[in-house]
């Protein structure tokens, strides 16, 4: 007992030396805007104790620290310390606050807990049953800002558990059913005669002209629409068109539309994309897959905003004595489609050995006992992401032999215990203890980072023998992982909330200002991005190359919205990898999906994109701001410049500690409107104010536009990768950052610098480090 209160004296003396080695600092450059009286910010430096053992105490203190490395405390217009006075005043806390914050880590975790992300379930089912249904809508949505898988800001109430227990049995009711009773299959072949009317009055349909089918460009709802191709079931299906070619493509020779299915009438309005369609004059098959639900149909047409629509009155069309090619309308021609049925996660005996293993269902009903125990087992040790003992999975074979036992038959009793297994926390959250991670925590994070869903057998037989924290294996693994096709969803997912690609559909454009941005290019705006991202990781670009890049991937459709024509594309070859010359195009930030996320349909903000490009790109945290502080509200017509009503916006100090962080690179992105098109004058040629993309960064170098802004940044790599780092461990872990981060995450900068500042070494070494491997 002696001993610990001698423990504690000691703590509580240590903590007081603290407090007074600061008490100068504070005092001569503090106190004036933070004492008892002022108390500016709620902040009262003066009467506050330095407890970092209470946490809130801590955060106080870690603001603090913060602030002043920043930069921002003492504030621009007092008398600034030394750089001797603050790296002193910042060395006296740093130690015993990590110290502290470390202490809770090691008791706690990072994580209390995190369960699974609407789509790291649904991966999981598939991959469990080799079922292919979407299951992701049907659970309660996740958080729609930040990463979902932050484990602070994701729930467990009743509505999650009711939705885990409803979709895990729909899950399992196809899994069963497939395995027991087969495949449905549907193929079949519709000739252009098929699919075509050619009467007085028009089903909105393709016209059947000289042998072939030809789907023209209308305005009108539902045009296009094919009613004969309905498909009999919800399911995967594999469309393929033969033959197309552009009518009427214009002079650059290609045509661009949408193939999108739904019921086709007003009754039910919504349709659903398969995929964008680019024809030329060349005739080419082109095949797409997707989900279609039941009773729905394909919607095929050109969808470019330019086209002239074909001529409607009254509602209706008619193709009856009309040479709509001779008229100069545009169409897709095609001679024929082929619908077929398709199962992507896995065939019927793919189903059955998930659910069943080697035994058949006779040999299951002659020794049910110890089959049960066999299955039982495999199955919750896979969904479990471990090995699991005979106790562990006594409840669930004790509720399949009762099952037996009332009658029921083994399938049945089967699916009683994997329902049963599929609602246990063990599957639907990370069962993780604090401090290092074992090396079947380790897999599982690895894979649902990596690609979105269980760890494999590779990934679990390393496990089990205990080799996958050895460095040399785990790097060949982080390698394997990423080099995979399913990686795809890594890049997919984390690009769609790290870069917020998931709003991509969320703002509508005014399509008074915005004429030419069809579905087409909206479509093609996300594309180019993820594949952007993906090709500086497979390659380990450097970080800067985020910024500024001599890669790009651009199909017809980007290069006319980019006003690139001199770049060269092979029309109908989609999406292709690009080289760059210097210039306005080149890296993120001048990509029309980031340019589109970060406005708001109408008009750009530098606050907006500020905010952005700090919290994303540059690592630094924007906090809200006061509830009192107005928002700005934009000139719609441009006839005064943003620039303007910020300066007005930004006179006070409470304003401006923000705002000189927020502004420049907000500034420098003006030259972007909110579909991403370079400009140097807001509003109409009669009434505008002329873009101003000059400013002055936080530490005081001035930039005159965005290419000179970046060109700052490209000369600081550690401030990218340090961003880069936290977003992808914030977003591996489910954690948000503490303090005693700080120096792994400086070992990360440093190391990799060392290998350029690459991407994925980045990933390597950030995967590598005790913020990952441990809870």
């Amino acid at each position: 007992m002696r001993f610990l209160f001698f423990f504690s004296a000691l703590a509580t003396c240590l903590q007081a030396n603290v407090r007074k080695d600061v008490e100068v600092f504070l005092e001569q450059h503090c106190y004036d805007c933070h004492d008892d009286i002022d108390n500016e910010g709620g902040l009262n430096l003066l009467d506050l104790k330095f407890d970092p053992e209470n946490p809130e105490n801590r955060a106080h203190w870690e603001s603090v620290f913060q602030r002043v490395e920043d930069g921002e405390m003492p504030p621009k217009k007092k008398k600034r310390p030394d750089a001797e006075a603050i790296a002193g005043f910042l060395e006296k806390l740093e130690i015993p606050l990590i110290e502290a914050d470390r202490k809770d880590l090691r008791k706690a975790g990072r994580v209390h807990a995190r369960r699974l992300t609407a789509r790291e379930y649904e991966n999981s089912l598939h991959d469990l049953l080799g079922i292919d249904i979407p299951l992701a809508g049907e659970l309660t949505a996740d958080a729609e800002e930040g990463f979902t898988t932050n484990a602070e800001t994701q729930q467990i109430s009743h509505f999650h558990l009711d939705n885990y227990l409803r979709v895990s049995a729909q899950a399992l009711d196809k899994a069963f059913a497939r395995a027991l009773e087969g495949d449905k299959q549907f193929h079949r072949e519709y000739a252009a005669k098929d699919i075509t009317n050619y009467g007085g009055g028009n089903n909105r349909g393709p016209q059947l002209w000289k042998g072939k089918a030809i789907s023209w460009h209308s305005q009108m709802q539902f045009a296009g629409r094919i009613t004969q191709t309905r498909v009999p079931n919800n399911g995967w299906y594999r469309i393929t068109i033969h033959d197309l070619d552009a009518v009427n493509p214009g002079s650059d020779g290609y045509l661009w539309g949408t193939l999108q299915t739904g019921s086709g009438y007003s009754n039910e309005p919504l349709l659903y994309p398969l995929g964008i369609v680019e024809a030329t004059k060349h005739s080419k098959t082109k095949t797409f897959e997707g989900w279609m639900q039941k009773d729905h149909m394909l919607v095929f047409k050109p969808n470019e905003a330019s086209l002239k629509s074909l001529p409607s009155p009254g509602g209706s069309f008619s193709f009856k004595g009309r040479n709509f090619q001779e008229m100069g309308f545009a169409g897709f021609r095609f001679d024929k489609i082929i619908i077929e049925r398709i199962y992507p996660a896995g065939n019927r005996q793919q189903v059955h050995s998930n659910l069943f293993g080697d035994f058949d269902l006779e040999e299951l009903k002659t020794i049910p006992g110890p089959a049960l125990s066999k299955l039982i087992s495999s199955f919750a040790s896979r969904a479990f992401r471990r090995p699991v003992t005979k106790q562990q999975i006594a409840p669930y074979e004790q509720l399949a032999t009762d099952q037996l036992k009332s009658g029921d038959s083994v399938p049945e009793a089967l699916r009683s215990a994997y329902h049963a297994i599929l609602c246990s926390p063990k599957f639907l959250t990370f069962v993780e203890k604090p401090g290092p991670l074992d090396d079947h925590a380790i897999a599982a994070r690895l894979s649902f980072l990596l690609w979105k869903t269980l760890p494999d057998r590779q990934l679990l037989k390393l496990a089990n023998e205990g080799r996958l924290r050895k460095p040399e294996v785990f790097r060949g693994q982080i390698e394997r992982l990423l080099a995979h096709e399913r990686s795809s969803r890594f890049i997919e997912d984390f690009t769609d909330q790290w870069l917020d690609l998931r709003d991509i559909d969320a703002t509508q454009l005014d399509p008074a200002r915005f004429r030419n941005f069809d579905l087409p290019l909206q479509q093609s705006l996300k594309a180019e991005t993820q594949a952007f991202v993906a090709e500086l990781i497979a390659e380990d670009r450097p970080v800067t190359q985020l910024l500024k890049s001599d890669i790009g991937f651009l199909n017809t459709r980007l290069r006319d919205h980019y006003k690139l024509r001199g770049i060269k594309l092979i029309p109908g070859g989609g999406l292709q990898r690009v080289e760059l010359e210097s210039g306005h195009r080149s890296g993120l930030l001048t990509q029309a999906s980031i340019l589109k996320v970060t406005a708001d349909g109408s008009v750009t903000s530098p606050v907006l994109r500020g905010v952005w490009v700090n919290e994303r790109i540059l690592g630094r945290h924007i906090p809200p701001p006061p509830e009192s502080v107005p928002a700005i509200e934009p000139d719609i017509r441009g006839a005064v410049s943003i620039r303007d009503q910020l300066a007005k916006h930004t006179n006070s100090t409470s304003c401006a500690s923000c705002h000189d962080k927020i502004d420049p690179s907000g500034f420098a992105l003006e030259s972007y409107d909110p579909i991403g098109q370079y400009r140097i004058a807001y509003g109409s040629k009669t009434n505008s104010a002329r873009v101003d993309p000059s400013g002055i960064t936080p530490d005081g170098i001035r930039f005159k536009a965005f290419d000179s802004w970046r060109a700052i940044y490209l000369k600081r790599p550690e401030i990218l990768t340090y961003a880069f780092v936290k977003q992808v461990l914030s977003y591996a872990t489910g954690g948000t950052f503490k303090f005693s981060d700080r120096p792994h995450l400086e070992q990360i900068v440093v190391k990799t610098s060392k290998k350029g500042y690459g991407l994925q070494s980045i990933i390597q070494a950030a995967l590598s480090s005790e913020i990952f491997l441990n809870k």
